[in-house]
C-alpha cells in the first residue's frame, strides 16, 4: 500500500520539528477495505464470533449447566491465565505485530465451547460425555486465558491507533456494539432452543450452534489489513515501522508507567471492570431464574451493551464540549449508574441466599408475575456495563495517541480486570454468600470512580501533546543516536 500513497506534506516526527506528515488515502475499492472503519467493523466481528459467543455462554450462569461449580472453577481458570499473560502480551504484540497477535487470539474460544459439549472422537464416532469431564471443561478455560489475552491486547492497540483523537468515542461504540451482538446473537441462539423447556440446563444444540460461530471468528483476522499500511482519515499514518529488541519492549513496559503513573490511578477501575460478571450471571441469573427465563435475560443484557456503548459514545465524542468536560460528564454517569443499579439490585439480593435457592429448586420463569420487574434489572446493569467499558476505553485512548504504549495500557487493562474476574469466579465456586460478593462488587466499582476522578482532573486534557508520549520520546531519541552514530561512522570512512 505504501507505493500507492502519496505524502501530501512535508514534515518530521523529530523532537525538533511538531510537523505531521500527511499522506493521500487510496481509492475505489481499496480505499474502502484500507478505511479505519471498515477494519475497525472486521476487528468487531472477530470479536463478535469468539469473545461475543464467550459472552454468551458465560451470560446463561453456570455455562448454561444445571451445576455452575464447575463453569466458576473454568472461568477462574479463564482470568487467571489471562491476568499472567496479559501483563506481557503488549509486548509481544509490539514485537510480532498485532494482525499475527489478533489471529493467536481467536485459537482458544472454540477449544472451550467445545468443552462443554465435551464430545470426544473415537473411531470416527462422536460420543458425549457430559459426566465427570470437569476437568477438560477447567483446562480448556486456562488455555483460552493465554490467547484471548493476546486477542484483546490486539484489539485495544487496533481499535484505539486507527482512530482520531475526535474519533475515539464512536470507533470504541460502533466496535462494542458489533461485539456484542455476538453476545446477542448466541443468547438468541440459547433461547431458541430452550424456548419450550422449563429445565435448568441448556440442550446440546445450543453448544453446537455457539461452536460452529466461533470457528468462523478464527478466518477474520486472515483477511484483514496490515496496521502498517494504515492511514487514518486525517491523513497520518496509523503506525511508523518499529522492530525493536525484546529487552526494549520490556524496559518500555516500565517507561510506560514512569512516564506517566496516572496510568496507576485507571487501575481500581480495570479491576472491577469484569468482577461483577459473577454477581450478575452466577449469583442472580443462575441463582433466580429457569433456562429459558435466563436466556431471555442473557438477550436483553447484551442488547442493552449496544445501546448503552452508543449512548455514552456519542456524549465521550461530542464536539459541543471539550475533551476534559466530556471525562468529567462520563464520569458523572457512571456514578449515577452505579448507585442506581446497585440500590435497586440490593432489593432483590436481600430476599435470597444460597440456600434458599438450591440448584435444583424450582425457579423463576418469564412468565411469573415477578419476572418484568427482574429482567429491567439485567438491562440496567447490562446499559452499566457497556458505560463503564466504553469510558474506561476512552479514557486509555485520550492518554495517548502511540500505538505501542496503547499496546502496553490495554495490556494493563485486561491483566487487571482478569485477576479481579479470577478471584471473585473463584470466590463463587467455593460458595462464599452472594451478599458478600454482591456487596464486594458494589464497592470495588465505587472505589474504580472515585480513583479515577483525580486521573481525569489532573491528566486529561483537551489534546494529546507530544510531552505526553514517553515511549514515542524514547524512540525518536534512540533513532537519533543510530542516526548520529551512522553519520560520524561515515565521515570516517576513506
Amino acid at each position: 500500500m505504501s507505493s500507492s500513497v502519496d505524502e501530501k506534506g512535508g514534515g518530521s516526527n523529530s523532537p525538533d520539528n511538531d510537523s505531521i506528515s500527511v499522506y493521500e488515502r487510496p481509492k475505489g475499492l481499496r480505499g474502502v477495505y484500507y478505511h479505519p472503519i471498515t477494519q475497525i467493523v472486521m476487528l468487531a466481528f472477530v470479536c463478535f464470533l469468539c469473545p461475543g459467543m464467550f459472552n454468551a455462554l458465560t451470560g446463561l450462569g453456570g455455562g448454561g449447566q444445571v451445576n455452575p461449580t464447575t463453569s466458576a472453577n473454568s472461568t477462574c481458570a479463564v482470568y487467571a491465565t489471562y491476568a499472567f499473560f496479559a501483563f506481557f502480551s503488549g509486548t509481544v504484540n509490539n514485537k510480532i505485530g498485532a494482525k499475527r497477535t489478533l489471529l493467536f487470539g481467536t485459537l482458544g474460544y472454540a477449544l472451550y465451547v467445545g468443552s462443554y459439549l465435551q464430545v470426544l472422537f473415537f473411531s470416527c464416532r462422536a460420543i458425549n460425555i457430559h459426566p465427570g469431564a470437569g476437568w477438560f471443561v477447567v483446562t480448556s478455560g486456562a488455555l483460552l486465558g493465554v490467547t484471548a489475552a493476546f486477542l484483546w491486547t490486539a484489539q485495544g492497540a487496533i481499535m484505539l491507533s486507527y482512530c482520531t483523537e475526535a474519533q475515539k468515542g464512536i470507533f470504541i461504540s460502533i466496535f462494542w456494539a458489533i461485539f456484542n451482538l455476538g453476545a446477542v446473537v448466541g443468547a438468541t441462539v440459547s433461547f431458541g432452543e430452550n424456548i419450550h423447556s422449563t429445565n435448568n440446563n441448556v440442550s446440546n444444540g445450543t453448544y453446537v450452534g455457539i461452536l460452529v460461530l466461533t470457528i468462523l471468528g478464527v478466518t477474520i483476522p486472515l483477511l484483514m489489513a496490515d496496521p502498517d499500511k494504515m492511514i487514518r482519515t486525517d491523513g497520518t499514518r496509523v503506525v511508523m515501522p518499529r522492530h525493536p529488541s525484546w529487552k526494549s519492549e520490556f524496559y518500555g513496559l516500565w517507561v510506560a508507567i514512569i512516564t506517566d503513573p496516572m496510568i496507576l490511578l485507571l487501575f481500581p477501575m480495570f479491576f472491577a471492570s469484569n468482577y461483577f460478571y459473577t454477581w450478575q450471571f452466577n449469583d442472580y441469573n443462575s441463582a433466580l431464574f429457569n433456562i429459558r427465563a435466563r436466556s431471555l435475560n442473557n438477550f436483553m443484557y447484551w442488547l442493552s451493551q449496544i445501546i448503552g456503548s452508543g449512548m455514552i459514545g456519542v456524549i465521550l465524542d461530542s464536539k459541543r464540549l471539550r475533551r476534559r468536560v466530556r471525562a468529567f460528564t462520563g464520569w458523572g454517569i457512571l456514578l449515577a449508574m452505579t448507585f442506581t443499579v446497585h440500590i435497586w439490585a440490593y432489593y432483590y439480593q436481600r430476599t435470597y441466599t444460597r440456600a434458599s435457592v438450591p440448584i435444583d429448586s424450582q425457579k423463576m420463569d418469564i412468565y411469573d408475575t415477578r419476572y418484568p420487574a427482574h429482567v429491567w434489572l439485567m438491562i440496567f446493569y447490562g446499559l452499566l456495563d457497556a458505560m463503564w467499558q466504553t469510558t474506561s476505553f476512552w479514557l486509555i485512548g485520550a492518554m495517548s495517541n502511540d500505538t505501542n504504549k496503547l499496546a502496553i495500557y490495554a495490556g494493563f487493562y485486561h491483566s487487571i480486570q482478569s485477576a479481579g474476574a479470577a478471584g471473585v469466579w473463584r470466590m463463587d465456586a467455593i460458595g462464599l454468600p452472594y451478599m458478600n460478593i454482591f456487596l464486594s462488587t458494589w464497592c470495588l466499582v465505587v472505589a474504580g470512580l472515585v480513583f479515577s476522578f483525580p486521573m481525569i482532573y489532573l491528566r486529561i486534557r483537551d489534546t494529546t501533546v507530544l510531552e505526553d508520549e514517553g515511549l514515542m520520546k524514547r524512540d525518536q531519541e534512540i533513532n537519533n543516536i543510530k542516526a548520529k552514530g551512522t553519520i560520524e561512522n561515515g565521515n570516517e570512512m576513506p
